[in-house]
């Protein structure tokens, strides 16, 4: 058993009993009120667990209830995160109903999910939440009985006491269990102890999807309920100025029609706060049907929007960002990343003298990666409804993030946090896209101007023309040969609109003796956001493919050529800031190269393509087999290798790393947001390519490293190195390298080699 101390008091547990017949309900305070010391992208586990996490209520019929802190988007947390209470608790999972806990930023902390980050930060308090909830029914078990609590054993829900015979439910015990008090120390099971943790699960909430009950935020409606939606400028850069609703008003159904402004001047926005449009047309009106047709009745002049200011605070700072008005283009964009890539750039990490290497080198292998805007496309428009008052204020609906959302909620409503209830419904799709909460900020003003419940609604227009998009990236690999094609020096300088992809620590940082990362960024009026591994999925791309591309110029296997870079990182590591574990990532690339027979002579009428990667916490790579099939390249097969420490529910894990194939397949082959004139060229899936049902790979074959770490991200990871895989099968192929993202819808564009001395 592993021994843990916990830093609760009696206090934080707030015991109570429960109905009239007893009961006891424990509420854990380990929950950290996550990402408030960190960037909002990538929030890490702290040290000290704040108030409450979430319930456990056990009732004095033995049913228990366990309630979920976090958000749901489809990433089974609902499933994966009870699970773990479970497990200590040693309570029978069969019996167990999950249900969505409340928001409570004071208790429950930000309650985020994103980063990949759920499971890692509630891996150890969930845990100690269960296992104190059985000493305190032991305890109460051994006083009833007057026998010694060493003596007594759980299972499933049941206490036992073998020397007596006797036994009783967990319900039994609940009340007396409330006035004990609360142990100091934990003892939490060994992994080779997990009796409910490590064995697939089924979703609890699969049935309730299948028969289309009301669980997603589009779903949510009370009595009275109107419908809002916001008409915006057909491009970024511009602005309204005036507009005639004399027709829109005639329309069936129509309540009114009205500006709002989202942020006044100077209104200080918080980490996760952002705004496309700030000046909101908002039509209100009594069904979606009859608001979507009078919205097309507005007659509206929008003008250029000119530079804007918006206003940032936190961690006790101030800073203003001057936003260009520019209405902006794809191919403008293009050629301007292309100035920017030839000027001096912010030097990110340098080891050894990598300008001296090239000036030496014999040979200078240099490539250029591009990638486009990405629209997030959750399947559930956005959504959310409000209901705002005088005195309170009840919002409901899909969002990643509430506890970081409710502090600019009270300032926009001029309420306490107190007087603000926000109801977590599921959400159809996030990854990102709904972790920034201003359509919540929107609805919550328009439900205060109409004072009445009101529901906002994107239309899919909507969503993929406001922005909050995967940014647009650009990538220089350099890499310097000797004379017997050795690896003397690697140079990475990414640039992007508006923020570089660069990670400057990750491999091969710390593998080449002389290694220069840099990087630069454009500013825009076109709003991005967090997308599924944000800047890794570009950052895999490019590095995988020039890996590749790299070793194929040095006359070696790719697996082997990354394992020998790897080998020497680990015998003579270069740096000291590097990001992996040499050995975890060694791990995958040998359990991929065995798992899909790389090399073996029965593989060769597959084009393959290899690559890997580490991003939040955990290591992914994938071998990827193009065959063509009806004159277009079609990814047949995909072998997984995943790295993500104890897998909590393996079928759900399998679950998310081949959804996560099929939409780095999807996006690879297809995924392209383009602009002209500042306005956004696609609008809908009949211009904006999705991967369908009939491309996905006919199999996917997921491995998963076993060992007894604590669990590290999933959602993410395996997302990235999809892109550098199907980019080194497709040139197998066809034997023409992938440069430029989407790969079926972009002309090639071949990099240089060059072998003279070229100038650094």
């Amino acid at each position: 058993m592993e021994q843990t101390r916990t830093t609760h008091s009696r206090r934080s547990f707030l015991k109570s009993s429960l109905l009239a017949g007893g009961g006891l309900m424990i509420s854990f305070s380990w929950l950290p009120k996550a990402g408030q010391a960190n960037t909002p992208h990538h929030p890490v586990a702290p040290e000290a667990w704040n108030e409450l996490t979430g319930y456990v209520r056990i009732y004095p019929d033995n049913s228990i209830t366990i309630l979920n802190p976090n958000p749901e988007f489809g990433q089974n947390v609902m499933t994966s995160l009870p699970m773990m209470v479970a497990e200590e608790l040693e309570a029978d999972w069969k019996k167990i109903v999950v249900e969505m806990g409340p928001h409570d930023s004071t208790k429950l902390g930000a309650q985020f999910t994103g980063g990949s980050n759920s499971v890692r930060m509630y891996w150890r308090p969930l845990r100690e939440a269960g296992a104190a909830a059985r000493q305190m029914l032991l305890q109460a078990a051994a006083e009833s009985w007057s026998v010694p609590i060493e003596e007594l054993t759980t299972r499933a829900a049941i206490i036992y006491h073998e020397k007596t015979g006797k036994s009783g439910t967990y319900g039994s015990f609940a009340s007396k269990a409330a006035t004990l008090p609360v142990p100091k120390g934990m003892k939490l099971k060994a992994p080779k102890d997990f009796k409910v943790v490590r064995n697939s699960q089924k979703n609890v909430e699969g049935i309730k999807i299948v028969s289309g009950q009301p669980l997603f935020g589009i779903d949510y409606k009370v009595d009275g309920m109107l419908i809002a939606m916001i008409q915006h400028p057909p491009a970024f850069g511009m602005k309204l100025k005036s507009f005639d609703a004399t027709q829109t008003l005639k329309m069936p159904g129509i309540k009114d029609v009205f500006t709002l402004k989202l942020y006044e001047e100077g209104f200080e926005q918080g980490g996760f706060d952002t705004r496309s449009f700030n000046d909101l047309l908002v039509v209100v009106g009594n069904t979606t049907w009859e608001v979507m047709n009078a919205r097309k009745k507005l007659i509206v002049d929008w003008v250029p929007a000119g530079d804007t200011k918006d206003t940032f605070g936190g961690r006790g700072t101030k800073r203003e960002v001057t936003v260009p008005g520019a209405l902006e283009s794809t191919t403008a964009q293009l050629a301007k990343m292309e100035e920017y890539a030839q000027k001096p750039a912010q030097q990110l990490r340098k080891d050894g003298d990598p300008e001296t290497a090239f000036k030496n080198a014999a040979q200078i292998i240099e490539r250029t990666y591009n990638a486009p805007f990405l629209a997030h496309n959750c399947m559930e428009p956005m959504n959310f409804f409000a209901h705002v008052t005088a005195e309170k204020a009840l919002l409901a609906g899909p969002l990643q993030a509430p506890g970081w959302s409710e502090p600019t909620l009270a300032k926009l409503l001029q309420l306490p946090a107190e007087k603000i209830e926000i109801q977590m419904t599921r959400m159809g799709g996030g990854f990102g896209r709904r972790a920034y909460g201003h359509y919540l900020y929107e609805v919550a003003l328009i439900a205060k101007k109409v004072q009445a419940p009101v529901k906002l609604i994107y239309t899919r227009e909507d969503d993929m023309t406001y922005g909050i998009y995967r940014p647009m990236y650009t990538a220089t690999y350099r890499a310097a040969l000797d004379a017997n094609k050795k690896l003397i020096a690697f140079h990475v300088k990414g640039g992007g609109i508006p923020e570089h992809a660069i990670h400057a620590n990750r491999f091969p940082a710390g593998a080449v003796d002389n290694y220069l990362a840099e990087g630069w960024q454009i500013p825009s009026n076109i709003t991005i956001g967090a997308f599924r591994a944000p800047r890794s999925n570009f950052n895999a791309a490019a590095e995988q493919s020039f890996l590749d591309e790299l070793a194929e110029a040095m006359g070696k296997d790719p697996i082997d050529f990354r394992l020998e870079l790897l080998q020497k990182v680990k015998e003579k590591p270069v740096g000291r800031n590097n990001e992996y574990d040499v050995d975890r990532y060694t791990g995958i690339l040998k359990l991929v190269k065995e798992k899909s027979g790389w090399g073996k002579p029965e593989n060769n009428k597959y084009n393959r393509g290899v690559a890997a990667y580490f991003c939040h916490n955990s290591y992914a790579a994938h071998v990827v087999d193009i065959v063509m099939r009806n004159n277009r390249p079609y990814v047949e097969r995909v072998y997984s290798a995943i790295d993500c420490g104890i897998v909590i529910n393996p079928d759900a894990a399998t679950n998310m790393v081949e959804g996560a194939v099929i939409d780095g397949i999807g996006n690879a082959f297809y995924g392209k947001l383009s602009h002209k004139d500042g306005a956004a060229e696609q609008s809908n899936f009949h211009n904006y390519r999705m991967i369908r049902h009939s491309e996905a790979p006919a199999k996917i074959e997921v491995h998963f490293v076993q060992n007894d770490i604590d669990p590290t991200g999933l959602g993410e990871p395996p997302f990235p190195p999809v892109f550098g895989a199907v980019a080194n099968a497709l040139y197998k192929l066809n034997k023409k390298r992938h440069y430029n993202q989407p790969y079926l819808n972009n002309p090639l564009q071949s990099g240089t080699v060059t072998n003279n001395k070229k100038p650094f």
